[in-house]
C-alpha cells in the first residue's frame, strides 16, 4: 500500500478537480440564469411601456375634456399607482391598512396629547363645578345610561329589592373534609326571578351579571337572618339538581344586596308608589 505524503502533490490535484467540477456546473446553469435576467428584463419593460401608453392616453382625454391642471396631475397620479399595485399585487392597500390597529400612545389608549388634555379640562371644569353654590347635577349623570342599559325584567328585580330587601342566594359544593378538594358545582342560585315576576327566569343569572356590572347589586358573603328564606331557596328543583350532581354536596348560604349607588338609582328613576305604576302599566303580551 503506497501512501501519499504530504508534499507530493495529491492533495492539489484533487483541489484542482473540484474547482474544474464548480467552474463547469456554473457554465451550465448560466444560459438559465441569463434567460431568467432577460425575462425579467423584458416584463419590467413591458410593464413601463403599457403605464406609458396608459397614462397618456388618460392624460390626452382629461385635456380634450377641458379638465384643468389640477384634475389632470390628479388623474395621471391615480392611474400611475393603480398600475403599480397590479404589478406587485396589492390592489387591496386600503383594505389592508383598514384593518391594521392603531399603535397605542402613552397613555395607553391610542388617543394623543390633544385628547389627554380635553380630559383634563373636562376634569377641570367638574371641579370647578363642585366648588360652586350652585347644584348643577340633582342626578347622577350615569342614570340615563343606565336606564338604556336594563332590561324589563331587571328592572323588576331593583323594585323587589328596594321594597323588600335583598335576597337570599346559595352556592352548591362538593363535600370534602375541611373543605379541603371541594370543587364549586352551580354559584348563586336564587329565587329573585320568580320573587319578582320575571317573564324570562331562564335569563335570571344574565340579568344578575348586568345589574352587578352597572354596579347596582352586589352578592354578599353574609347570609340573610331570616333562615326560612334558605330553607324554601334550598327546596327549589335547580338547587336539588345541583345537589344530586355534587354527590355528598353542600350549600353555602350567601345574599344578594342593593349597593348605595344602586338604592339611590332606585330611588330617583324607578316609580314606586302604586299610582306611577298603574299609570305606566304594560300589558303581559309587551317585552
Amino acid at each position: 500500500m503506497s501512501v501519499t505524503e504530504p508534499g507530493d502533490g495529491g492533495e492539489e490535484s484533487r483541489i484542482d478537480e473540484l474547482e474544474e467540477r464548480g467552474n463547469s456546473d456554473l457554465l451550465a446553469t448560466a444560459p438559465a440564469l441569463v434567460r431568467l435576467a432577460l425575462t425579467g428584463y423584458v416584463r419590467t419593460l413591458g410593464w413601463g411601456v403599457q403605464v406609458s401608453l396608459r397614462t397618456a392616453n388618460g392624460a390626452l382625454r382629461m385635456v380634450l375634456s377641458g379638465d384643468g391642471a389640477e384634475t389632470l396631475v390628479s388623474g395621471v397620479s391615480t392611474q400611475v399607482r393603480e398600475q403599480l399595485r397590479r404589478v406587485l399585487g396589492v390592489t387591496d392597500i386600503e383594505a389592508r391598512l383598514s384593518r391594521i390597529p392603531e399603535p397605542h400612545s402613552a397613555n395607553g389608549n391610542g388617543k394623543g396629547p390633544e385628547h389627554l388634555a380635553t380630559l383634563r379640562e373636562r376634569g377641570a371644569e367638574l371641579l370647578a363645578r363642585s366648588a360652586g353654590v350652585e347644584d348643577y347635577d340633582l342626578t347622577h349623570p350615569a342614570y340615563e345610561r343606565i336606564l338604556n342599559s336594563l332590561a324589563a325584567d331587571e328592572a323588576r328585580i331593583l323594585r323587589l329589592m328596594i321594597q323588600d330587601g335583598p335576597r337570599a342566594a346559595v352556592d352548591v359544593r362538593t363535600w370534602r373534609p375541611l373543605d379541603v378538594g371541594s370543587e364549586l358545582v352551580e354559584p348563586g342560585l336564587t329565587m329573585i326571578g320568580h320573587q319578582a315576576g320575571c317573564r324570562h327566569i331562564d335569563r335570571v343569572p344574565a340579568y344578575v351579571n348586568n345589574l352587578q356590572r352597572l354596579g347596582l347589586i352586589q352578592s354578599s358573603r353574609e347570609p340573610l337572618d331570616d333562615l326560612s328564606a334558605y330553607q324554601v331557596l334550598e327546596a327549589q328543583p335547580d338547587v336539588a339538581e345541583a345537589m344530586d350532581r355534587a354527590g355528598r354536596g353542600k350549600t353555602i348560604r350567601r345574599s344578594i344586596v342593593l349597593t348605595p349607588f344602586g338604592k339611590d338609582f332606585c330611588m330617583v328613576c324607578l316609580p314606586l308608589d302604586a299610582g306611577l305604576l298603574a299609570v305606566h302599566h304594560v300589558s303581559n303580551d309587551d317585552p
